[in-house]
């Protein structure tokens, strides 16, 4: 993300004697607000505590639950001063405010996330429109729901925090004027409440947008220029999957799974059922034999380095010098992916020339990765226990158990992949009973496309 202040853990305290039990807490000598304690929480890396006595005003710790508001502020006297043309617009502006009821906390506390010194109800996070937007975007990532945001005006603390702790849910707000004046909010900062308890979903969230390329700075694509390649390949697959799926009766399916999971086991044993296979690590090797114009762009762009002796393609080399720069393995795949999904629909044109009826299996291992899910009408996930995996590994590899834990940890997580597969096949015990399961899943694919047949 790159944020230019520290997240922010925030915690209200019953007891206000709690205070003092709080790692390296400072404790101000003369009277604040609110927005100045986050202000030297996340900008001078303090952890600070405030009691009711502590604030200069009511206003602060009302918000927070610490004490009520006096009357002359309900019936909206206070906000006719300077927020609104009367007294009944004032007394409604109150009113909307969100605030946390009073009777249970005594006393706040805050410090930079990342001293962890207590454990947080809630964290602060200030950043820019688009910083705030992949934060969003990785809250989203997985159970997706909109986001709803609200803004009362002044009194942004109680759009970020009261509405964060009442509702449970990540609340986001446009720093008010007192906060830019006292808190020495930026022109260019927003802030965003989330409850502790979502930090891991955003965090997992944020690492798999980032895998698929979604990092801040966002770079630019250019306002007059072909920005087609700018997208990613799903966008620009509409005629690719029309053709893959057709107007007949077959049925593709999309085998993926991480490594050692069996991928090749269970697609063997559909195929002695009789569907076709597609490996797509096949076709990645026969699109780059020397001649071949992917092999011609990716000596073109990484140079004579990346050749073998016999001026075969090192897959080694370049697989190193992509695995450290992003760049480079986007430019590769550029070069890859286009000429493997061409050679992908000769084949599946070719088998369902053949027989319109076929199925068949493209075993894919970066299959979600490369977002290639919307060209199968099902995706198939082969699955075995990270025990199992790293066993294999060991023994057929020859890794060390460090090694092995290392390839399996480096792929999408199994958990996730779930998330985009119709269909589950556990090969983490015998043959037998992967085979059965295999059996079971043949069964269901040809159910699928006779129901189709009778619509």
């Amino acid at each position: 993300m790159r944020l230019k202040s520290f997240p922010v853990a925030f915690r209200l305290l019953e007891d206000k004697r709690a205070l003092s039990k709080i790692p390296y807490v400072r404790r101000l000598d003369h009277k604040s607000t609110l927005c100045q304690l986050i202000n030297l929480a996340r900008n001078f890396r303090w952890t600070v505590g405030a009691d009711l006595a502590d604030f200069m005003f009511d206003m602060c710790p009302s918000i927070i639950g610490m004490v009520d508001i006096p009357e002359f502020m309900k019936d909206g006297t206070f906000r006719s001063i300077v927020w609104t043309k009367s007294r009944a617009d004032g007394k409604k502006y109150e009113n909307a405010i969100p605030r946390i009821p009073t009777g249970k906390y005594e006393a706040v506390v805050m410090a930079p996330l990342v001293y962890n010194p207590f454990d947080p109800d809630i964290i602060l996070i200030y950043a820019n429109p688009a910083q705030i937007m992949l934060l969003i975007n990785s809250l989203q990532f997985e159970n997706y729901e909109v986001l709803r945001f609200y803004c009362v005006g002044e009194t942004s603390c109680s759009d970020a925090i009261a509405r964060c702790y009442l509702h449970r849910k990540p609340a986001l707000s446009i720093p008010c004027y007192g906060e830019r004046r006292f808190g020495h909010a930026q022109d260019d900062e927003l802030v965003m409440a989330i409850p502790a308890e979502m930090m891991d979903k955003t965090l997992m969230g944020m690492e798999a947008l980032y895998n698929r390329g979604i990092r801040y700075p966002i770079s630019y694509a250019g306002a007059e220029t072909d920005v087609t390649y700018a997208f990613p390949s799903t966008y620009r697959r509409a005629e690719i999957i029309k053709k893959l799926r057709g107007n007949d009766n077959r049925l593709l399916i999309g085998v993926t799974g991480s490594i050692a999971t069996g991928k090749t086991t269970v697609a063997d044993m559909l195929e002695k059922l009789g569907a076709k296979i597609i490996d797509f690590d096949l076709l990645s090797r026969v699109v780059v034999e020397p001649g071949k114009p992917a092999y011609n762009d990716i000596v073109a762009f990484f140079g004579k380095q990346v050749l073998r002796k016999d001026n075969t393609l090192d897959r080694e080399k370049i697989r190193d010098i992509v695995f450290r720069d992003f760049e480079k393995k986007k430019k590769l795949e550029s070069f890859q992916h286009p000429r493997i999904n061409e050679e992908f629909l000769n084949l599946v044109e070719h088998y369902t020339g053949e027989d319109p009826n076929t199925i068949i299996l493209a075993v894919v291992p970066l299959l979600i990765e490369a977002n290639m899910q919307p060209l199968f009408h099902h995706a198939l996930m082969v699955y075995a226990t990270e025990e199992e995996q790293k066993r294999r590994l060991i023994e057929r590899e020859g890794l060390t158990a460090e090694m092995a834990l290392n390839m399996i940890s480096s792929q999408l997580s199994v958990e996730e992949k779930k998330g985009y597969c119709d269909f589950i096949i556990d090969n983490s015990g015998s043959l037998e009973e992967t085979r059965k399961q295999a059996e079971d899943l043949w069964k269901k694919l040809k159910k699928i496309q006779q129901d189709r047949k009778t619509r």
